[in-house]
């Protein structure tokens, strides 16, 4: 069967890791199979509606890869595509499922109905107008009196459906309310529009988060009243910030544009959202996009909420900055340079020193800034037992390199090696007698991502021989 499959995102103004997650498995599911992925915009919720929100959507997806087949921006055969442009649609089947009997006019305010439900109690809202003879209704719909439309639930027992993750469930009829579908606005609810569009727009697959199970018998009933086929349901669980707790940006939990800001690579983020609640069957965790195209099945799909771990993503996000080839990365290390690095120095260098050694671009500032700025350090960090070095030992190794490198012609990591091991040697030291002081002077920390020769290339000559003249002072 060629899938048809679409992301129906509420334009409120960041992506989700959840609602990512949904995309990637929507556009997974259609091109595994041949299918075409569509992009839907879902704004009938004005109250939440944040300006800019949309090119949000739009510019996650295509960052990431994900470029669909049809969409508000492109058009295609099922448009509108943005769910305020076809109020007229759900207008008229919303009266027509009235006809049908699924659905009945409603005259009662939001106070009167919100006065009788009480959730905790799982007592619905019993409503009296739906015993109004439907001539009736109609006659008080023309006269111009406020109304809404709501559902029908007749039917009494268990409703059964499939659905591809958690296998056939069952859920009482009784459990479900008659929610309103068409508000007294004109504007639909989520679930008729969501019900009437997936069914004009042929979509054959829907992937939501599994809080919806409770509501699906009542998306069928919609689709049994008219005669529809339901779509393949593709429910998935959770992405969790812990055993207890939702990733939620209300708890101040990432977004995709968060964890981008904090620097960590789109592709990168994508492949670990991928494996939080799909299984490959292998032991191979790196995909990129095109390899997920490939080997995505929804049966592997597990019902366990996921844990979102930022470290496993940190360790991916390393694998793929060492990954990029050098001209790609130097290219995004530029960009961190630019915000703290205000003077002359070999980037190049620098970009060779740290591709093998970060996680994150973030870490690039974090790990580097010593290069713009010598930070203040005591004497006590030349002290080192497995370097054999101290205070005493380092002043002479200083004084000793610093001619040798002050006559070195070709500035490159490897002649500043080889210099001051040549250094070393005349002098009957250690190696790491003359690395380790240099290193220290040329840095004032004692973790770097790199070595002494590799920190003076990256500094350049006359910045090396400052910071050193600084400790012979």
């Amino acid at each position: 069967m060629t899938a048809r499959t679409r992301f129906a995102p509420s334009p409120t103004g960041y992506m989700h890791i959840g609602n990512l997650r949904t995309a990637l498995y929507e556009y997974l599911i259609a091109k595994a199979n041949g299918g075409q992925f569509i992009l839907r915009i879902e704004d009938t919720d004005q109250k939440r509606y944040v300006e800019g929100a949309t090119d949000i959507i739009y510019n996650t997806l295509k960052t990431v890869g994900m470029n669909w087949d049809e969409g508000p921006d492109i058009g295609g055969d099922f448009g509108p595509y943005i769910q305020s442009e076809r109020l007229p649609l759900y207008q008229e089947y919303a009266h027509k499922l009235v006809e049908l009997g699924g659905a009945h006019y409603c005259f009662c305010s939001k106070d009167e109905a919100d006065e009788q439900k009480d959730e905790e109690a799982n007592i619905k809202f019993k409503d009296p107008c739906k015993m109004i003879p439907l001539s009736e209704a109609k006659v008080r719909v023309a006269k111009g009196e406020p109304y809404v439309i709501r559902q029908n639930i007749n039917k009494k027992g268990k409703a059964m459906f499939h659905d591809v993750v958690y296998g056939d469930i069952e859920i009482d009829y009784d459990e479900l309310d008659e929610g309103v579908l068409l508000k007294s606005d004109g504007f639909p609810t989520y679930n008729f529009a969501n019900v009437i569009d997936d069914h004009l727009m042929k979509i054959t697959h829907v992937v939501r988060g599994n809080e919806y199970i409770s509501s699906t018998p009542k998306y069928n009933l919609i689709y049994e009243a008219f005669g529809w086929t339901p779509p393949t349901y593709v429910h998935v669980a959770q992405v969790m910030k812990d055993a207890q707790h939702k990733l939620s940006k209300r708890n101040g939990d990432a977004s995709f544009q968060d964890l981008v800001a904090k620097g960590y690579l789109p592709e990168a983020i994508l492949n670990y959202i991928a494996l939080l609640g799909w299984n490959p069957g292998t032991e191979q965790e790196i995909f990129s996009l095109v390899e997920l195209e490939k080997v995505f099945d929804m049966n592997r799909l597990n019902k366990s909420p996921a844990i979102f771990d930022i470290a496993k993503l940190k360790w991916m996000n390393g694998c793929y900055i060492r990954a990029l080839d050098f001209e790609a990365f130097h290219k995004l290390a530029c960009r961190e340079y630019d915000k703290f690095i205000t003077h002359e120095i070999n980037r190049e260098a620098l970009s060779k020193v740290l591709q093998p050694r970060i996680e994150t671009l973030n870490d690039i500032a974090e790990v580097a800034g010593f290069i713009e700025t010598l930070p203040e350090y005591s004497d006590e960090l030349f002290t080192n037992k497995k370097m054999k070095t101290d205070a005493d030992i380092a002043k002479k190794s200083l004084a000793l390199a610093y001619p040798a490198l002050e006559a070195l012609q070709t500035w490159t990591n490897e002649n500043l090696f080889e210099c001051l091991k040549n250094v070393a040697v005349a002098n009957e030291l250690k190696n790491g007698q003359v690395l380790y002081p240099v290193r220290i002077a040329l840095t004032g920390l004692e973790t770097t991502p790199g070595g002494a020769s590799e920190i003076a290339e990256v500094l350049g000559k006359a910045e090396t021989l400052r910071r050193i003249k600084l400790k012979l002072a």
